[in-house]
């Protein structure tokens, strides 16, 4: 089944009042649009991903090296923007489309799942919620009771049939505030599901300020270079006629980033997750190590804030696999690249370090724990 998901995140945040615009504001320890990406990327049944971006936000963009996604430019409406994100897949067979606002970073999977269900028998399917307070509507000087069992707050993301939607969606004089009121105005046939209580949309900037605790670990390795073995640093191959001695690939840049932010977590050190007595991490890559140790820390809900990483060598010299080691470290601890700083550092061909026969790493990392 050929499915698209749609992000619209091209308005102009007036109301969110930042100098950086509201889809590229930090949230959780990324930018508040990544989170849908994220979970629209790792969402099997989706196929495609278009992400519809405001023209004044085009540096903000490539700052994040963003792959495998389809980005248009909205347009001055929130309707525009819809119609072109959907105008953008007119050609590509697409069956269903859910359209989603980036403001929206807490949706779960199951969520999708619930929508791609209902698609099945329906054109339209969209989440809702039923408020708990009571509800007046004021016209003039007149004050009306509503009943609040027949008021939903209505979210996104929003699944439709994708040419029943973009055919009400040519009509683009007609302003919207959500896509299924294209539907509504139609007076097409509309499924409502339950919707999810922590999916709220980030309107202003004190949505965003939750309650948060930053906290700090120290990272440190060293590892002998000997003859007929690989370098390792930073997860990268390197060149090199010596190599690191050690239990696993001997990384010693991994190995103390996964100290740092064990340290930082006060979740151990690396010898006590992977011993060097357990044949079952002998020569495994460290990559596959930090990999595992981010997976939990993410569990107990932490997040990486920042990583300064100190790299003592007097060869090779580091400064032409900086960008290399970045990424890589990037995409493991599921962070950007410019959370990351490596400074390649010499002893002044003092001690071990100085006479190649050794390299060490430090490194400080901080990471946010999310309540």
């Amino acid at each position: 089944m050929n499915n698209c998901f749609i992000i619209l995140a091209g308005g102009e945040s007036k109301r969110f009042n930042s100098k950086t615009p509201k889809p590229y504001h930090l949230y959780k320890g990324k930018p508040l649009l990544l989170h849908s990406i994220v979970k629209a990327k790792s969402y099997k049944k989706i196929k495609k991903i278009v992400l519809v971006i405001n023209k004044k936000h085009k540096n903000f963009i490539k700052k994040l090296k963003i792959k495998n996604i389809k980005i248009v430019v909205g347009g001055k409406t929130r309707a525009e923007s819809a119609y072109k994100g959907l105008k953008s897949i007119e050609s590509d067979n697409i069956q269903n489309v859910m359209i989603h606002d980036a403001a929206r970073p807490n949706f779960s999977i199951k969520l999708l799942d619930k929508l791609m269900k209902e698609l099945k028998t329906n054109d339209c399917v969209i989440p809702a919620i039923q408020t708990t307070d009571s509800i007046k509507q004021k016209s003039l000087n007149k004050v009306i009771n509503l009943k609040r069992e027949n008021i939903y707050l209505i979210q996104t993301p929003q699944a439709f049939n994708f040419k029943e939607l973009y055919k009400l969606q040519n009509n683009k004089s007609i302003e919207i505030t959500d896509d299924a009121n294209l539907f509504v105005k139609a007076g097409k046939k509309i499924k409502i599901i339950k919707g999810e209580i922590d999916n709220k949309k980030i309107t202003i900037n004190s949505d965003i300020q939750i309650n948060n605790t930053i906290q700090y670990g120290l990272g440190f390795d060293v590892h002998r270079l000997v003859s007929n073995k690989k370098l390792y640093l930073g997860g990268i191959k390197i060149p090199s006629p010596l190599g690191t001695l050690g239990h696993s690939d001997g990384d010693p840049v991994l190995h103390a980033v996964t100290d740092a932010i064990l340290g930082a977590c006060k979740m151990g050190d690396i010898g006590e997750k992977f011993s060097d007595k357990d044949k079952r991490f002998r020569n495994i890559r460290s990559t596959i190590l930090l990999k595992n140790i981010i997976e939990e820390v993410n569990s107990k809900g932490y997040t990486i804030n920042n990583i300064d990483i100190n790299i003592i060598t007097q060869k090779p010299k580091i400064q032409k696999y900086k960008k290399q080691i970045t990424n890589c470290i990037a995409r493991i601890c599921k962070i950007l690249p410019t959370q990351i700083n490596i400074k390649g550092k010499t002893t002044e061909k003092l001690g071990v370090i100085g006479e190649e026969k050794a390299i060490a790493c430090e490194v400080i990392a901080s990471v946010i724990k999310y309540d």
